[in-house]
């Protein structure tokens, strides 16, 4: 800039050195010519006087000219202040229009940097979105499922107290139900005296089921049955068939009891609250008796023709059957008495009686599940902590034996498939379904190996029991089986003590 202003004043100078000179001859050629007016204009003046005149002359235009340089100097100065002025106001000028230009640009950079940074931050916004939209059309695979340990379970820690204490021989017999005569080798057993000690120590028996010749009156039984229980060493069951109407043993005996109805009767009814009431009335007799066991309700649903079952049975309406059926269960549990559906996979079609004899049926599982299944899943859902196993033979199955021998009847379709996790025992295995063709020993290891928790009234206990006994022994069972049994059989005996 300094360089600049120093050119501009140099040819500045040299301009006005020109016009100085410039004025001086015009000056000069102003000066002669008024010197020769004068000349002209005067009359004859003598020399002298024209000498004179001329000094005066000469002076004057000496201080005429040095007045002339002053003024020339002065407006120089002038020009020169003016010229400085006007370049240094151009300059603040350029500056501040500098100034502005750069604060346009820098405004339209930071404009334009925002509108980036503005345009960027929509973008990632809507790739934000873009991929939220996409996250529901994405499977996204659950993590892995954190292992967390099972709260533990009372009822489960006293079973397997109970169970991990007994020796072997007690856990086998603890799988079988048998009358009080089986147990002591009496012919009628109605007390419960030192022979019924004596059997109990022996065998640490899972059961015993009551008939009507052991029922004289109320107070016998309720002794009886009182003293059974407090000489085994072991929770046990006490149970009889307690059906009502023509199968009721109690009922029958004489015994001050509610009378119920047949099944049939209630059935035709379509009142379900009246199997409800039947259940209540039946269980609470028999809770206060002592009993704890009730082989009902009968489960089977009638066929078209004549049924072995009679008036036993609901009707042929399977729905109806299992609305009957779940109503009786509900009220014989509620009074703390365990019920037992009967007899899987269902009979009432039938006209021979196992009692007598091998009984097939022509029926597949599949018309079995639309029809037969269905009260039985009712009773399960219900809750009924026993299913009877009758000695049915499915003649649709490879296996050709009685349902009581059957994995596929009583391990897949009744455990697995109607997902039942109560205790499976067998109709009693005296029936002549059974001993006409297979041996005590052989009915009573082929129903374990099958799937059945319990073995009802054997047709001789002591060989049944040796029987299960040596096959676990020599590994034809496992004794992990016949604990998996004693689970079930020792969780329905704890429910009531756990709270």
């Amino acid at each position: 800039m300094g360089k600049l202003f120093h050119e501009r004043n140099r040819y500045s100078d040299d301009e006005y050195e020109n016009e100085e000179l410039e004025n001086e001859e015009l000056e000069e050629e102003s000066f002669e010519d008024d010197n020769a007016d004068e000349v002209n204009e005067a009359e004859a003046p003598d020399e002298e006087q024209a000498e004179d005149d001329e000094e005066e002359d000469d002076e004057y235009y000496e201080e005429d000219e040095e007045m002339d340089r002053r003024t020339y100097r002065r407006r120089r100065r002038i020009r020169n202040q003016v010229i400085s002025y006007a370049v240094v106001l151009a300059l603040l000028a350029a500056l501040i229009a500098g100034g502005v230009f750069a604060g346009s640009k820098v405004a339209h950079i930071v404009k334009e940097k925002k509108a980036a940074r503005e345009q960027e931050e929509m973008k990632a916004q809507i790739q934000a979105e873009q991929e939220a939209e996409d996250a529901h059309d994405v499977v996204i695979a659950a993590p892995e499922p954190v292992e967390e340990e099972p709260e533990a379970d009372p009822l489960e820690e006293v079973v397997e107290s109970s169970i991990s204490t007994m020796p072997l021989e007690d856990k086998v017999a603890g799988l079988f139900i048998v009358t009080p005569e089986a147990l002591t080798g009496v012919s009628t057993a109605t007390q419960a005296g030192e022979g019924t000690q004596e059997a109990l120590n022996k065998w640490g028996i899972g059961g015993l089921i009551y008939f009507d010749k052991n029922i004289k009156d109320r107070e016998q039984i309720m002794e009886m049955l009182s003293s059974t229980v407090s000489k085994s060493k072991y929770p046990i069951f006490l149970a009889v068939d307690e059906e009502g109407g023509s199968v009721s043993r109690v009922a029958k005996s004489g015994i001050d009891v509610v009378q119920i109805d047949d099944m049939a009767a209630i059935g035709e009814t379509g009142d379900t609250t009246q199997a409800h009431e039947a259940g209540l009335a039946i269980g609470n007799y028999l809770k206060e008796l002592g009993f704890n066991l009730d082989f009902a309700p009968v489960a089977d649903v009638a066929g078209s023709g004549e049924s072995v079952m009679g008036d036993r049975v609901f009707g042929s309406d399977a729905q109806l059957v299992g609305d009957m059926v779940s109503n009786l269960v509900e009220g014989i549990e509620g009074t703390g008495v365990s019920s037992c559906l009967k007899h899987f996979p269902g009979i009432g079609a039938t006209e021979e009686d196992t009692h007598d004899g091998r009984v097939e049926t022509e029926k597949t599982l599949d018309e079995m599940r639309s029809l037969d299944f269905v009260p039985f899943k009712a009773g399960i859902e219900a809750g009924a902590d026993f299913v009877m196993v009758s000695h049915i033979t499915v003649a649709s199955l490879e296996e050709t034996v009685p349902s009581s021998m059957s994995k596929t009847i009583m391990t897949d379709v009744l455990r697995d498939e109607l997902g039942f996790q109560g205790i499976i025992i067998t109709d009693a295995m005296n029936m002549s379904a059974i001993t006409e063709y297979y041996t005590t020993e052989e009915a009573a290891v082929m129903a374990i190996q099958g799937g059945a928790d319990m073995l009802l009234m054997p047709d001789d206990f002591e060989k049944a029991y040796d029987a299960v006994l040596t096959a676990v022994k020599d590994g034809t069972i496992t004794e992990e089986r016949i604990d998996e049994s004693l689970k079930r059989i020792y969780r329905v005996k704890y429910k009531d003590r756990i709270e």
